[in-house]
């Protein structure tokens, strides 16, 4: 006698392991590792703190003396 297979079962299984194909697909294509998110930050942050040293005051912007 052979076994009986539940098809319902065998279905769910199937698409759960496509699901998670996918799902590895895609983080290995988009996922970066947190010292990559963390190098990117803090590139972001010295280009930030570049620009604004560099920026000129205008001339409206300056305080009076008293």
């Amino acid at each position: 006698m052979t076994n009986v297979i539940n098809l319902n079962r065998f279905r769910k299984d199937r698409a759960r392991a496509e699901k998670r194909a996918q799902a590895d697909e895609n983080a290995a294509r988009h996922g970066r590792s947190k010292a990559e998110k963390q190098r990117e930050a803090a590139e972001a942050a010295k280009s930030a703190r570049a620009l604004e040293g560099h920026r000129l005051d205008a001339p409206g912007d300056e305080k009076p003396e008293t």
